[in-house]
């Protein structure tokens, strides 16, 4: 199966069983925006859930933030949003379609990333000695070439960016062909800024109402409220403030499902600490979220840095974490250091003193900030792609006969569902006595009932939406009180007693399994 393959089925998966819609479909949808159905929402809150007990529960000096998605216009000037917030973005003139320009330069980079990773598996499957990838690498023309040409494209579009330089941008785009994906021509117009923030207004009368943005991030929500929460919760540096949120921006290259959106969901954490410490706390902060996605259990190759080359207004230091995605590796979370840019900005434009005064130095500062800032939406698609797989499987003891069986194999503590009760059949006093299962654990479990089909097709539907563990009650139950418990991702089967089914399920699918790899 190809990756394109493999994302195609990813998407189409997650509307038929429930997880993500198309906005509005009924009315043909709205571009890039989507809606989070009954297994979709579970998840992302279980995602949240997740980040919010990890970054908060477990450390002392970090509180929780809720800030309004209306803020006074001037807090975006004061930010930077309202000047510096754009993207150098080209037009086709024969699709008359509009393209970011870094990432048309940035497909093109991963499209020799493929061509390596495509030569690098046909030699590994070629018969012989033991394949050597990282002599392979070095030594092969063709390997060697696309690495060349990936690497000079790569610093040549750094080079640009630094520098702003628009007449480059689309010069990189000419020498390397680069056409549109809709017309398939080179027929560029010249590179021009798009701002990316949506704004409206606010007042009851045209006349007298002001111009306001619907915030394209939830970080500034925590600067202006820096003071209000350091004095009522007098916290001592270094601490941070942690925030979910909605933010949105009106890309105009929003696609691959819901890695780029118009309305998205943040997770940040600012932390502020004194001056001259901000890069000791960014490694601290790099490593320490790295630790957060690895402890998921996915395969720690697919993680990787991106340190950053072109650093944004406000930062002295810059690093993606990216997850290879089927489209190729892709930023999932930003750590930066933004220096005392936001608090000095918006002291600067609000005329008030945001400082902190350090009882130990005996004196007044400006904080730097260390920012954690990571896409829900992005880390949903990132969960979901590393759970989603097929393997074949015998239908039945008795026959050779193989079918494909598709698993979310999502971690446990992140399942929408922790487990399906099932009654072998609907007679005989069996339904009854599942059903007084299920009771029993609905108020600790998010559980599903399930008697329609055979019991293989309900093996079936539940490990395609993710659901770790499938309790099925049986004659014998009836007798010994006894059912048979069997896990997603083995197939394997064991019999439990009823009374140890709550200790047995909080053990299995408890989030303290996944924070206790942090603490």
């Amino acid at each position: 199966m190809t990756k394109e393959d493999h994302f195609k089925k990813l998407v189409a998966h997650c509307k038929e069983h429930g997880f993500v819609f198309p906005s509005s479909e009924i009315y043909d949808g709205l571009g890039a925006v989507y809606d989070y159905g009954q297994l979709g929402v579970e998840l992302k809150n279980n995602i949240k859930r997740y980040w919010w007990e990890s970054m908060v529960r477990l450390h002392d000096n970090v509180v929780g933030l809720d800030s309004a998605i209306f803020m006074h216009p001037t807090v975006w000037k004061a930010s930077g949003h309202v000047d510096a917030f754009n993207d150098p973005m080209i037009d086709n003139k024969d699709s008359k379609k509009r393209y970011r320009v870094d990432v048309l330069i940035e497909e093109q980079i991963d499209k020799y990333d493929e061509q390596i990773e495509r030569e690098i598996e046909k030699a590994a499957a070629l018969p012989g000695d033991e394949f050597n990838e990282i002599i392979f690498r070095h030594t092969d023309p063709r390997v060697r070439e696309y690495t060349k040409r990936r690497d000079e494209l790569s610093i040549r579009l750094s080079q640009a960016l630094q520098d702003d330089d628009f007449d480059h941008l689309r010069q990189i785009i000419i020498d390397n062909k680069i056409v549109c994906p809709v017309s398939g021509t080179c027929n560029w117009t010249e590179v021009r800024q798009f701002n990316l923030m949506f704004a409206t207004e606010m007042g009851f009368a045209a006349e007298g109402s002001n111009k306001i943005f619907l915030r394209p991030e939830t970080a500034q929500g925590i600067f202006v409220n820096f003071l209000n929460v350091q004095k009522s919760g007098r916290m001592k540096i270094p601490f941070g403030i942690a925030q979910v949120g909605k933010a949105f921006r009106n890309e105009i290259v929003a696609r691959q499902f819901i890695f780029r959106m118009r309305e998205f969901e943040q997770m940040e954490m600012q932390f502020f600490v004194r001056p001259g410490t901000e890069l000791e706390w960014f490694n601290h902060w790099k490593e320490s979220r790295m630790k957060w996605h690895r402890a998921l259990g996915f395969n720690a190759g697919d993680y990787r840095f991106h340190d950053h080359e072109k650093l944004a207004h406000y930062a002295n230091a810059a690093t993606d974490i990216e997850y290879r995605f089927p489209f190729g590796f892709k930023e999932v979370e930003g750590i930066h250091s933004r220096t005392d840019f936001d608090l000095r900005r918006h002291q600067e434009f609000s005329g008030k003193k945001i400082q902190y005064f350090d009882p130990e130095l005996n004196e007044s500062f400006t904080p730097h900030v260390v920012e954690t800032s990571i896409g829900l939406d992005r880390m949903f698609l990132q969960v979901i792609s590393a759970a989603y797989y097929e393997d074949e499987v015998i239908k039945k003891k008795s026959s050779t006969a193989k079918e494909t069986r598709v698993v979310l194999g999502l971690p446990p503590a992140l399942a929408p569902v922790k487990l399906a009760v099932m009654p072998l059949v609907k007679k005989n006093g069996l339904p009854e006595k599942a059903t007084e299962i299920l009771d029993q654990l609905r108020f600790d479990f998010n559980c599903q009932y399930d008697d329609k089909d055979s019991i293989g097709r309900r093996y079936r539907r539940q490990d395609a939406i993710g659901t770790p563990f499938c309790i099925t009650v049986d004659y014998s139950t009836l007798t010994d009180n006894n059912v048979t418990i069997r896990y997603r991702d083995s197939m394997q089967q064991e019999r439990v007693d009823v009374e140890d089914l709550p200790a047995f399920l909080k053990e299995k699918t408890d989030m303290k399994t996944l924070l206790r790899q942090l603490y």
